[in-house]
C-alpha cells in the first residue's frame, strides 16, 4: 500500500526521533556503586593507585567506586572475574603490565586479555632502576655490560619473582645487551633488595619507589632507569636506552572493562580519568609514587596493551620463564 506523501513524512520524522527519545530516557551512568577489581593485595602500589582514581571517580560521578582486591596468579584471578562480569560498566579492572606478561607466561588461561578486556584509559607508568651494591666495580651501564661479558656466569640478578616486571626487565636487558646473568627470584622486590644489600646477588632491576631510599642513603648505586625518559624521582640518572638504544621497560596501569561494554560508558570513564590525570593534586600524588601520567584515548591504551603483550611475549620465550 502506498502511503500519502504527507503521512509518510510524518511517520519518517517520528521514526527518526526515536533514538533521541530513547537516549533521553536512558538512565545516566552510574546509578549505583561500581567495583574496581585489583589483582593484587591491598597496600601495594596497584591498590594505592586504584584507590586514588576510585576516589576521584566517586567525586566526579556521584557514586562509590569500590576497590575489591582479588590477588593471585599474577593478577589473573582478578582479571578473570572482570572478564566474566556483565558488560555494563559496573565491574572494572585495574589493568597492568602484569596482564601483558601473563598472556605468555601462563600456558593455560581461561581468557584472552586483549580479546576479552576493553581498554578504557591509561593511568600511570613507573620506571625500574638498575641498582648494584656500592662495592660492585662498575658505575655505568656500558661498564656493567663489559664486566658481564668479561665475567660470564658471575652475575646473579635478583628479582621480585618469576615473570614480574623486575624479572622481565632484566631478561630484556640480557637479550639486547648480549650478556648472561643468573636469575634468582624472590617473593617480592623487598627481599631481593635485602639480598642485594647483603651481597648475595649483584644486581636488581627494582621499582624506583622501593629502591630510592637505599639510593639516597648511599647503600645502593643506581646505574640507569628503564623507561624511555629519565625519572623525575632520579633526575640525574641516565636511561638504559642511552647505552642500549631502543631499550624500554616499565610498569603501567590503567582501567579496563569487560568486552562489549557500551562505548558511551567507556568514553565517559575515559573523559573523567583523563580529567583526573590533568589535576595538579593527582599528578603530585602519582609523582610521590614514582609514576608519570599515562593519559590518552581508549585506542591509545589498547595500542599500548597490544604492543606490550607482543614485546613481553618475545622476552618470556627468550628467557624460558614460567609462572611459579
Amino acid at each position: 500500500m502506498k502511503l500519502p506523501r504527507r503521512k509518510f513524512l510524518h511517520l519518517a520524522a517520528g521514526t527518526a526521533a526515536l533514538p533521541a527519545v530513547s537516549l533521553a530516557w536512558a538512565p545516566a551512568y552510574p546509578t549505583r556503586p561500581v567495583r574496581i577489581i585489583v589483582g593484587f593485595a591491598a597496600g601495594g602500589s596497584a591498590d594505592i593507585l586504584a584507590r586514588l582514581m576510585g576516589q576521584w571517580l566517586s567525586e566526579r560521578l556521584g557514586q562509590p567506586f569500590v576497590i575489591e582486591n582479588r590477588p593471585g596468579a599474577g593478577s589473573n584471578i582478578g582479571t578473570e572475574a572482570v572478564v566474566r562480569a556483565p558488560p555494563d560498566g559496573y565491574t572494572l579492572l585495574l589493568a597492568s603490565s602484569a596482564n601483558a606478561i601473563a598472556a605468555s607466561l601462563y600456558d593455560r588461561l581461561n581468557f584472552d586479555f586483549i580479546r576479552d578486556i576493553a581498554p578504557v584509559a591509561g593511568i600511570s607508568r613507573y620506571s625500574n632502576v638498575i641498582v648494584v651494591h656500592p662495592s660492585f666495580p662498575v658505575k655505568t651501564v656500558s661498564a656493567f655490560i663489559a664486566y658481564a661479558k668479561a665475567n660470564p656466569g658471575k652475575i646473579n640478578m635478583g628479582s621480585g619473582g618469576n615473570g614480574g616486571v623486575s624479572h622481565v626487565s632484566g631478561e630484556l636487558f640480557k637479550l639486547m645487551a648480549g650478556i648472561s646473568m643468573l636469575h634468582v627470584p624472590y617473593r617480592g622486590t623487598a627481599p631481593a633488595l635485602t639480598e642485594l644489600l647483603g651481597g648475595q646477588v649483584q644486581v636488581v632491576f627494582a621499582d624506583v619507589s622501593s629502591a630510592v631510599e637505599h639510593i639516597r642513603a648511599g647503600k645502593l648505586r643506581p646505574l640507569a632507569v628503564t623507561t624511555a625518559l629519565r625519572s623525575e624521582a632520579l633526575p640525574g640518572i641516565p636511561t638504559v636506552a642511552e647505552s642500549v638504544p631502543g631499550y624500554e621497560a616499565s610498569t603501567w596501569q590503567g582501567i579496563g572493562a569487560p568486552k562489549n561494554t557500551p562505548v558511551e560508558i567507556v568514553d565517559k570513564l575515559n573523559k573523567e580519568i583523563n580529567a583526573g590525570l590533568a589535576d595538579p593534586n593527582m599528578k603530585a600524588r602519582l609523582a610521590d609514587l614514582g609514576g608519570t601520567v599515562l593519559a590518552g584515548s581508549p585506542a591509545d591504551f589498547g595500542k599500548l596493551i597490544a604492543e606490550e603483550t607482543e614485546k613481553w611475549g618475545k622476552v618470556v620465550k627468550f628467557s624460558g620463564a614460567k609462572a611459579d
